[in-house]
Formats: C-alpha cells, structure tokens, sequence
C-alpha cells in the first residue's frame, strides 16, 4: 500500500506532518496510516502541474494517448492487486471489482487514450474571403476531487478526458479510500508520466479540498459527491471564475409499469439499488409501481432483497459488502427510524445483520420501506442498501412522482410499450434514463445530471469539451479588403 503524496513525480511525505488513519470497514480493522495533504502541499502540486504544462500541452496528441495505453495495459496487468486493494478500503465485494470496477478502470483510459489524437476543431461556414477555425485547448491545471464511493473507477473518469485533451492534474482521492488512486499514481510512474503530470494529495475537503477550489491557478475543479459539498465549492472557485463540473446526489426514481416484464424489473431494480451496497448516486433508490402490479412485484423483489448473501467482501460468494464506514452506516440507518416516525412500513431489512461474523462490520441489510412520496426518505438520499416505495395509478402521476425532487441524476422505467418507453424518457428530468436496464455506463456516453445532482459531463465527446477551451481564430484570405463586412 502505497501511504505518501504523490507530487511532481515523486512520493513524498506531507510538509505539515498530519496523518490519516484508513480502516478496513468489514471489521474496522486499521489498514495503514497516509499522508495528510495540506493546504500547503496542495500549493506545491500546483507548482509542479503548472512547471509540467507546458510540456505536456505540446507533446503530440498521439504520444499522450500512447501513455494512457500504457496505463490501461498496466492496470489489467495489476489486476488482482487493485482487486485487493479496492475490496479492503471499500467493502466493494472482490467479484464486483474483478467484473466491474477494474475492467471498467482500464477501459476507460483505453478508450481516451485512443480519443487523444481524434478530438479536433472545427471550420464554421463564415463570409467569403474568411477562414475561420476553432481550435480546442487545454485549460491548464485540473483540480479534482474524487468521491469515496468508487475511487479506482472515479480515478479513471476523472484523470482519462483531462490528460487527453492537454491539462495537467492535481487530484484529491477521498480520505477514507485512497489506496487505489495512489496505485494509479505509482502505475503512471512506472509506465513514463512525465514528473508533475499528475499530482495525488489525499487530504480532507475542509483543508486540501478547500485549497483546491480556490487555489488561483486552477483553472477548472471537476467534483463528484454532495450537492451542500459542490455548492461550497462554487462559491469558493469564484476568486478567479474557475471553470466548475459538478456530478452531484440523486434520488433516482425506477418506475415498473403494469406491462413490464416482471422478472426481469425485479433483477433490474435489484442491482439498481443494491449493487455496491447502495452508494452510489444514480442507484435506483425509489421504486414508482403501477398499483395493478404492486403486490406481485414486491413479494417477488423482498424476497429477492432477502436471499442477497452478505459477507468478507474478499470471499468470491459474497454478494453484498459493507458499507465503506460506521459513520455512514449509522447514517443509514438513522432513515429506517425517520421512516418509521412519518408512518413508513418496513418491508424488510432496516437493521445490521445479526451473524456475529458480521457483527464487527458496517452493514446494513437490504431495506425496502413503503413510504409516501412526501416522505423525507422518498426525497433525500440515503446514499445506502435502502429503497423506498411508492405506487401510481396512471402515467401521469408516476411522471408527477418521478419529477418531484429536486435531483436529477439517473432514472429507469420498464415497460414494453416503446412509445411510452419514448414518452416517458423526453420527459423525466434526469441526466440518464434507462429504459428496461438501469446502471449501465460506458465511457463513449455522457454521464450527469440537472437540478440537484449537477452540471457539466463525465465521458464522451461531452467532456472532452468540459476539458478545453473554444479559440476562434479569423484569417483574411482575400489581398482586397472589402470597405464594410457583409452583415
């Protein structure tokens, strides 16, 4: 485990001495101390990110998507490592890991490294005797922040577009995962990053974060996690009108309509809300059923709720981990007692499993709680195994359910009628809709969110541009300069 800062090429110990404990959350067991990145260290990131810019702006497009080839290749190669890595500082069981978060890792700066030398300006149709070309630029120094839900894969999606199109990065892993992104770190070292490309500085947000937001030479924060957290952040990034990309909370609503295929809605919605214990902002974390199908629906769906195996996220049966602290789990369940208290029923789960084995742990069971779409748990986000449950008895209402909270992140609905399937995806406002899937991502897809949940795109074309800047340049090419320009 790799426990230093890493700046301009080196791992390094923190200039203010601070260190932060890292717990495995299956047993609360202490993993390693890290370095505490500080403002100051921050400081000196940034130096190394702006004296490494200029020549990483002007090295050919194809050799910096050579390198995150490289990086790619290597990742795969380290696998299991990672795959450790991730399910002790996590709780992400190791089968998702080795199916998800790794091959989805590599993937990801596989397909931008291959996008380096392909993201091209363009020549708008302007007036006779003008060439006018619109060239996209590096904005320079990238802070990011990276949330503690999915570290390795944020990592990706976070480093991949920026170094792509040109930038240089300071990135700040979450406190409590941090291991993963410093492998990465040590991966770019050992494949040939040039020193002060990318600088890693685990910190807390109040101190590292903080900086990084309003650090004057940054020129863009690019920030997964909580909407009061990106709101802080705007406002600190207005010293020098950073650019800001936010991927924010949500509550995303999972509607089953009375034609769908049940089977297949009620293993959709189960790993739309319960895969990764729930932590992750666009889980399917309200169930909206059509009241004809509701009763078959959920007997199907708790029971299923009720068989998901919880264990040792390093055992390859385990199904469902723990969550990625105590803190969060008493979080958690903090909302059974709320939905209890504004007349919620508990359909199952609600509690930490009893199995001594597990007892050490931060889990908490899969919980489904019917509760009324006023409810604070039908409009704030848990962030855990927990769904809520509401029923609707036409289109209209469930639209009406749908779009009633303030987030807009990820959204699902299932049904066999393709012209409501249309419908109903033109007019819920959220970032993503899946339509008889949900969760499904890709890096050649943008992934983000409206209202509450966000601004700006992860992924794509999209966020190629979220990483550069737009240059018009004009060129005269007529030897006459006409007396007035054409309107």
């Amino acid at each position: 485990m790799q426990t230093k800062l890493y700046i301009d090429g080196e791992f390094v110990e923190a200039l203010g001495g601070g260190k932060i404990e890292v717990f495995n959350p299956f047993d609360n067991s202490q993993l390693c101390e890290i370095e505490e990145a500080r403002a100051e260290d921050v400081d000196r990131a940034v130096e190394a990110a702006k004296k490494a810019a200029p020549q990483w702006r002007a090295m050919d497009a194809y050799e910096r998507g050579c390198l995150l080839l490289k990086l790619a290749d290597a990742i795969e190669a380290d696998a299991e490592n990672l795959i450790q890595l991730e399910a002790r500082d996590t709780g992400h069981p190791v089968r998702d890991a080795r199916m998800l978060d790794v091959p989805r890792t590599a993937r990801c700066f596989r397909y931008f490294g291959g996008m380096a030398d392909k993201f091209e300006g363009h020549l708008p149709p302007v007036y006779p005797g003008f060439v006018n070309y619109v060239q996209n630029e590096p904005i320079g120094v990238i802070g990011q922040i990276v949330p503690w839900n999915f570290p390795l894969m944020f990592t990706s999606w976070k480093m991949a577009p920026a170094l792509a199109a040109g930038n240089c990065i300071v990135i700040k892993p979450a406190e409590l995962t941090p291991l993963s992104t410093l492998r990465i770190a040590e991966l770019m070292q050992q494949v040939g990053f040039p020193p002060g490309v990318v600088n890693v500085v685990p910190g807390y947000g109040q101190t590292a974060g903080q900086r990084i937001a309003e650090h004057p030479d940054i020129g863009k924060v690019a920030f997964t996690g909580s909407t009061a957290t990106g709101q802080r952040i705007v406002e600190a990034s207005a010293g020098n009108l950073k650019k800001v990309q936010l991927e924010l909370g949500g509550k995303g609503p999972n509607i089953i309509f009375d034609d769908a295929n049940l089977i297949a809605a009620v293993n959709g919605s189960a790993w739309a809300i319960f895969h990764n214990q729930g932590q992750a902002c666009i889980a399917g974390s309200r169930l909206i059923i059509h009241e004809k199908v509701a009763d078959a629906f959920l007997e199907k769906f708790v029971g299923l709720a009720e068989s998901i195996r919880l264990g040792n996220p390093l055992d390859e049966t385990t199904e469902m981990g723990p969550l990625t602290s105590k803190m969060h789990q008493e979080r958690v369940l903090s909302f059974v007692e709320v939905a209890k208290k504004e007349g919620g029923e508990v359909l199952t789960g609600g509690a930490a499993p009893e199995q001594e084995e597990l007892s050490k742990g931060c889990f908490v069971k899969p919980t489904v709680v019917r509760a009324a779409p006023d409810h604070t748990v039908s409009h704030e986000e848990v962030f855990g195994p927990f769904v809520a449950v509401a029923t609707f008895s036409d289109d209209d209402e469930a639209l009406a359910i749908a779009n009633g909270v303030t987030y807009g992140l990820g959204s699902g609905l299932w049904t066999q009628n393709i012209s409501r399937a249309h419908k109903m995806a033109r007019e819920i406002k959220a970032g993503m809709v899946w339509v008889n899937s949900y969760k499904v991502v890709h890096p050649g897809s943008p992934f983000g969110g409206v209202k509450q949940s966000g601004y700006g795109r992860e992924m794509g074309f999209e966020v190629m541009r979220e990483y550069t800047q737009s240059k018009s340049v004009w060129v005269n090419v007529d030897a006459a300069i006409p007396p007035h320009y054409p309107r």
